[in-house]
């Protein structure tokens, strides 16, 4: 499960490691970065493929969409929107479906946080922070819809991050990961092909690394660089 990020750029650093991708309508998200505990239902920017150019010039756009996925049938009231999807039978998943045949998106981060069950209680949880080997920002997996609010008529993008098995690195501390693309799929992603489903595999561990953060991050109410700080987990986590 991926249920927290962090993006430690501005929201300008952002669209300039992602250049590729028209600036669309974010501009609304510029006082709201670095963002160093990012929790679902917030809004993030995310690239979508769109129209780029009228008529018909379609092409990759950043667009500001709400973490959990929100299709267009789905009653308000109910559960709460997923914000994961798994990989496995995303093409056929009745909520899922539809969005990864023709709604993909990117969601470009610098790192997210998972938590490992220290002894297997689910009591002692101490959280990690991961990110490439080279501090790169990079985009993970997701797909997105639109629901229409019928008392305000106001219409809320949202989106749902992919997760895959682990790759060996994440499955010392948690059996499940992000799907993260690698640049050259990009394209491929946004596409209009209706399964690229060996797009959906674990990133390469070498080139990813991880290290302990205090457990403060538990909270989305701290909110701070220090977050993201390696720490001494103590004698009592095992060597892994």
């Amino acid at each position: 499960m991926c249920g927290r990020i962090y993006i430690k750029a501005t929201l300008e650093e952002m669209l300039q490691n992602f250049a590729f991708a028209g600036r669309g309508d974010v501009g609304s998200l510029s006082n709201q970065f670095p963002r160093y505990n990012g929790a679902p239902s917030l809004y993030y920017p995310i690239i979508v493929r769109d129209m780029v150019r009228e008529p018909d010039v379609m092409g990759p756009v950043f667009v500001s969409a709400r973490w959990g996925l929100q299709p267009f049938w789905m009653k308000p009231g109910g559960r709460p929107p997923p914000i994961n999807a798994r990989c496995e039978g995303i093409a056929t998943n009745g909520l899922f479906k539809a969005a990864y045949r023709s709604r993909r998106c990117l969601v470009p981060i610098n790192g997210y946080f998972e938590w490992r069950d220290i002894f297997g209680t689910g009591r002692n949880k101490q959280p990690y922070a991961i990110a490439m080997a080279d501090d790169s920002p990079f985009a993970l997996a997701g797909i997105w819809d639109t629901w229409r609010d019928q008392a305000t008529g106001i219409e809320i993008r949202n989106f749902a991050t992919i997760t895959c098995p682990p790759n060996e690195m994440m499955a010392t501390i948690h059996d499940r990961m992000p799907v993260i693309l690698h640049r050259d799929d990009y394209d491929r992603w946004l596409s209009a092909e209706p399964d690229p489903n060996d797009l959906l595999k674990p990133f390469p561990a070498e080139l990813m690394k991880m290290w302990p953060i205090d457990r403060k991050v538990g909270s989305p109410r701290n909110d701070t660089a220090d977050i993201i700080e390696e720490i001494d987990p103590g004698p009592e986590q095992p060597n892994i």
